[in-house]
């Protein structure tokens, strides 16, 4: 076999290596995503969970960065998000207390915690600030959806509000809509920016007061 040869079966073979790790890397990561659905309980159970005798519901939610999608444009020269980009994301709803400034969520995206997961989070809105490079104040305008418990729509309660960038630091929400038990209440709450997850997301912390409207 020739030199040339054997560099171009060498390569053929490190490429075929790298797309079965990739693929198996990607049927783990769904496979933990789909144990973790199964493993969330009923609304009433989650709810529960989250509820504190004063009626106000405390959790935190890391951010599964590997479904966070952005805009083409605007962004920064390094692709970054610039002011004005729209985006969607999603993640996980945890117990209050659950998270610290770095845990949660895996690389892969999968949950680090399970057999903990409550029900998923979605968030949508605009960067705004000096987008993905702001260190300080509001990067965010957003509506954000938490889904308590495995049925989609079951018990949904939905937030509106700026986020900040400073880790720590609590900011107001307003409570906008709901459905199942939350289907006529507003309210408000605070958010606080805990740090990122090993999948470079956000970890938030959450309380929030819903009343009768």
């Amino acid at each position: 076999m020739s030199t040339s040869l054997r560099s171009k079966t060498s390569a053929l073979v490190a490429l075929l290596a790298i797309l079965t790790l990739s693929i198996f890397a990607a049927s783990s990561a769904a496979d933990a995503n789909a144990q973790a659905d199964a493993a969330q309980p009923a609304a009433a159970e989650a709810l529960a969970a989250v509820t504190a005798p004063d009626g106000t519901l405390r959790f935190d939610v890391a951010e599964d960065m590997t479904r966070f999608v952005f805009a083409p444009q605007p962004v920064h020269e390094d692709g970054m998000p610039a002011h004005g980009n729209a985006f969607i994301t999603q993640g996980y709803i945890y117990p209050a207390g659950t998270l610290t400034e770095s845990n949660g969520v895996q690389a892969d995206g999968s949950p680090e915690f399970p057999d903990k997961v409550l029900g998923e989070w979605t968030c949508r809105g605009w960067f705004v600030g000096e987008g993905a490079h702001t260190t300080t104040g509001p990067w965010v305008v957003t509506t954000q959806l938490y889904n308590f418990g495995a049925e989609v729509g079951d018990a949904t309660l939905v937030t509106e509000g700026y986020e900040i960038a400073d880790v720590g630091v609590a900011i107001e929400r307003a409570i906008s809509a709901g459905t199942g038990p939350f289907a006529n209440v507003r309210g408000e709450g605070e958010q606080t920016f805990l740090g990122f997850n090993a999948s470079e997301g956000v970890n938030l912390s959450f309380a929030l007061a819903p009343r009768a409207s």
